[in-house]
């Protein structure tokens, strides 16, 4: 199971990856599932299929989901494209777990697969918020760099918070730094302790126009304007 652009961190794959995934799969008999939920959500450049690397078909299929690539989360509408008989496969299992969406919303999905305009405008609509982002937490001494795609912003967690007071708060791992921002600052974050401490950021806030979008950043960095981050 692979899934690029990834949640949490946002990196993207390249084709080499893909390559090398294909190889691997291939030397090992491995069936390859990749989740490509926020697959078109890319910043840079075309987004890029598992698929459309010679051999894949082969060994995978991919998954794709209007949930992110047209803000339908919750509709629990997508698509599995791939090699033939695994296809059959996850079709036969999905015939014995439920009984379909409710028709007016596959249709609705089906209009949104005719209609990528739409998946490009929101990528171009993250991408530039997360600029934004990246410009307000850096500015607050996070280490925050842009990732390739999604609408997450993936960074590690401080070890400690001084206010401007020198009063100083120590965090235990990314857990304590999310619970301190949502208690005293009123930023929601996802705290990732799998593999190190991390806070992950998203750039799914609502505002409707550009200006709220700016008034939103700004807000954030007000908020961490009193406060330095050590790690």
């Amino acid at each position: 199971m692979i899934n690029y652009p990834n949640n949490p961190t946002g990196a993207s794959a390249t084709k080499a990856f893909f390559e090398d995934v294909v190889a691997w799969a291939e030397k090992n008999n491995i069936i390859v599932v990749h989740d490509a939920a926020y697959g078109a959500l890319v910043f840079d450049g075309s987004p890029l299929s598992f698929l459309s690397v010679p051999g894949a078909k082969d060994v995978g299929v991919e998954l794709h989901s209007t949930s992110k690539a047209f803000n339908m989360t919750g509709w629990r509408c997508g698509f599995v494209a791939g090699n033939e008989l695994l296809v059959k496969a996850y079709g036969d299992v999905k015939d014995n777990t439920d009984s379909g969406q409710f028709l007016a919303i596959q249709h609705a999905a089906a209009y949104c697969w005719n209609h990528p305009e739409i998946t490009e405008k929101i990528a171009d609509k993250y991408s530039r918020r997360m600029d934004g982002l990246v410009e307000v937490l850096r500015s607050a001494g996070l280490d925050a760099v842009k990732p390739g795609g999604s609408f997450f912003l993936y960074l590690p967690s401080p070890k400690a918070a001084v206010k401007s007071d020198g009063s100083r708060i120590e965090f235990e791992n990314g857990e304590a730094a999310s619970q301190w921002l949502i208690r005293e600052k009123l930023i929601s974050t996802v705290p990732w302790d799998d593999a190190g401490a991390f806070l992950r950021f998203s750039v799914t806030f609502a505002a409707p126009t550009i200006e709220e979008e700016k008034r939103v950043l700004s807000e954030i960095q007000s908020r961490l304007s009193d406060v330095t981050f050590e790690f």
